[in-house]
């Protein structure tokens, strides 16, 4: 391609949106340009790296035997509806485009495709005969973010490549689920990427286990803990760990203190002159499930310990039947406005106990009579602690459980884990953090879907079962602009070559001196004839501005024809590492193929 023909403008000053380098860089290179919040296009540079990613994606899909489909954007609503997500992704999070048709008619742009897939299921998989089955797509998705932003990374539309597989047992979902984790792994490799698998939060695509894929880089909206020793990783909102160790309770009786102005844990341990492990904080949360039950909760954790919502809300789930409902719409912390709908009177934050009487609620048809308790791990075994005494001003020493308070019934774990902690695994570890952009998520679905909706398949004894299913996805939008994330410099964007919108490209100094662009053409036509996709940089510009251009776009090597033709040599520059050489008019080609088969 001739940059003299193609719609190409860079800019030298960042756009005002952009926050992140590879934000700033793309749209300064030309790669993408905003059209509206959280919305791009992909400008021909742009496109073309997108479908190098999506060539790398399907070749790997294809060896690990997924057959490639293309299914609909636009989803119906009583699809969603069979599966109780529908007020989940249109209510609680919220990130489903929802609309209404001429003939009245609910519908969906698909941010994902489980629903379409197991109706697909259902309707064509009868036997066991016909499993196992892996379908997959690469097509554009929609979310509508509350805050789109970082560009490419949360947009509000992108491409994602997702598939989904079916099979007759859980050890045949196994398999196929380990085939689309070293799927994962190859594609990462292949774009050049460096990353860490993780333990992840399966959030509201549900399942028993899910993966995430982290590419490693400091701007990363994630935070991934993980162990020297390589055992163990995981999302911050997944991630399990041994807390510190309690210290012995300077309390030996059971007593009321007055602790006025010790509404923190930070004054209480002042007050006291104890430690934060002593404590047993008592956290409220009012969770609103789908069919508009309101349930508060009363969480018991350790006083050095923080609450982590992720896993709060997942175990708010689990209890959900017995509130009628099927998922949480919201999980807030009730500040005073909240409380007047509910609260009897104003409660004494900050020196709640464990036993807040239910009768401090109003309870009503929307509000449930009682707290539900739920007690973290960190507080089940401490002896002689200290809490809150329902009293403002007021907190009691030396409690246990079974005794001043009833024995917790349901015991959970809902605490953060946090960098230094003792990794479960091995004690002589200790959680270490990083940042990472999650480009890829891989599911354990089991038959949460295919129960939902009657997907069902005759296994050889003749029984009717629940077909189990995998789900699987990768960002390709997102896995591009993370690869800028973590190679970039002052100058530009350095592309791994297997991902590189061309290959090299070639630089005409002088466009008046029929040398240098006879040179160039000559290159241009044997590069390109040898399957190195070349761009031929002919503008009639100054040569520092297109060698800025170049680094600035990233291409992994420039040919500069110049002032060294005269010795029938020019100038090859390596983008990643600056270096330069001169090199052979004729020995061009053989030398860029050798390099580009080292990498």
């Amino acid at each position: 391609m001739r940059l003299s023909q193609m719609l190409f403008v860079t800019l030298r000053e960042d756009p005002a949106e952009a926050e992140l380098p590879s934000h700033k860089l793309l749209v300064r290179a030309g790669y993408i340009r905003r059209i509206g919040s959280g919305i791009y296009a992909y400008l021909p540079l742009m496109w073309r790296v997108l479908q190098k990613v999506s060539q790398i994606v399907r070749e790997e899909m294809n060896t690990a035997g997924a057959q490639e489909t293309l299914l609909p954007q636009l989803q119906p609503a009583e699809l969603w509806q069979e599966s109780g997500r529908w007020d989940t992704y249109t209510k609680a999070e919220g990130i489903m485009f929802a609309l209404t048709d001429r003939q009245s008619r609910e519908v969906g742009l698909g941010p994902t495709h489980e629903e379409v897939i197991t109706t697909i299921a259902r309707d064509m998989i009868r036997s066991y005969r016909q499993l196992p089955q892996n379908l997959y797509q690469i097509q554009t998705k929609f979310r509508d973010e509350i805050r789109p932003r970082f560009g490419l990374l949360r947009g509000r539309e992108f491409i994602m490549k997702d598939a989904y597989s079916f099979d007759a047992d859980e050890t045949g979902m196994k398999v196929c689920y380990q085939k689309m984790d070293q799927a994962y792994r190859n594609i990462l490799n292949r774009c050049g990427l460096k990353f860490r698998a993780v333990d992840a939060d399966s959030g509201a695509i549900g399942g028993s286990g899910s993966q995430e894929f982290m590419v490693l880089a400091d701007a990363g909206e994630d935070e991934v803990l993980y162990t020297e020793d390589g055992n163990y990783a995981a999302n911050v909102e997944k991630a399990v760990s041994l807390p510190p160790e309690v210290e012995p309770s300077p309390f030996k009786t059971y007593e009321k203190r007055e602790t006025p102005g010790s509404e923190t844990i930070e004054k209480v341990c002042k007050a006291l002159k104890c430690s934060a492990t002593n404590l047993v904080k008592n956290v409220l949360y009012q969770a609103v499930y789908d069919n508009g039950t309101t349930v508060l909760v009363l969480v018991s954790i350790r006083g050095d310990q923080d609450v982590n919502e992720v896993k709060l809300q997942n175990e708010l789930v689990k209890q959900a039947s017995q509130y009628g409902g099927k998922t949480v719409l919201a999980l807030t912390v009730p500040d005073a406005a909240a409380q007047e709908k509910w609260a009897v009177k104003p409660l004494p934050l900050g020196y709640i106990s464990p036993s807040l009487t239910d009768d401090s609620i109003q309870a009503g048809k929307t509000i449930a009579a009682k707290f539900l308790r739920l007690v973290d791990q960190t507080a089940v075994d401490l002896k002689n602690f200290v809490t809150g005494a329902d009293e403002a001003g007021y907190h009691v020493v030396g409690a246990n459980w079974g005794e001043e308070f009833e024995q917790p019934k349901r015991v959970v774990d809902v605490r953060t884990a946090k960098v230094g902690d003792r990794a479960v695994h091995d004690r002589t570890q200790t959680l270490q953090s990083a940042r990472g952009i999650e480009i890829g998520h891989i599911f354990q679905l089991g038959t949460k879907y295919s129960q939902a909706m009657g997907a069902t398949y005759t296994n050889e004894q003749g029984e009717e079962k629940p077909l189990v299913m995998g789900c699987y996805g990768i960002g390709v939008s997102r896995l591009a602009q993370a690869a800028v994330e973590q190679s970039f410099d002052k100058d530009g964007i350095i592309w791994n070559t297997a991902i590189a919108p061309y290959h090299v490209i070639v630089v005409i100094p002088d466009i008046s001196k029929t040398d240098q662009v006879e040179a160039a053409e000559k290159l241009y036509t044997e590069l390109n004839q040898a399957g190195i996709e070349t761009l031929l940089d002919d503008r009639s510009e100054r040569a520092g501005v297109k060698f800025k251009d170049a680094d600035l776009i990233g291409i992994p090597y420039r040919i500069v024809t110049g002032r060294s033709l005269q010795q029938g040599k020019v100038e090859v520059v390596q983008r990643a590492t600056r270096e330069s050489q001169e090199i052979a008019v004729t020995e061009v080609v053989a030398t860029i193929q050798e390099w580009m088969g080292r990498e």
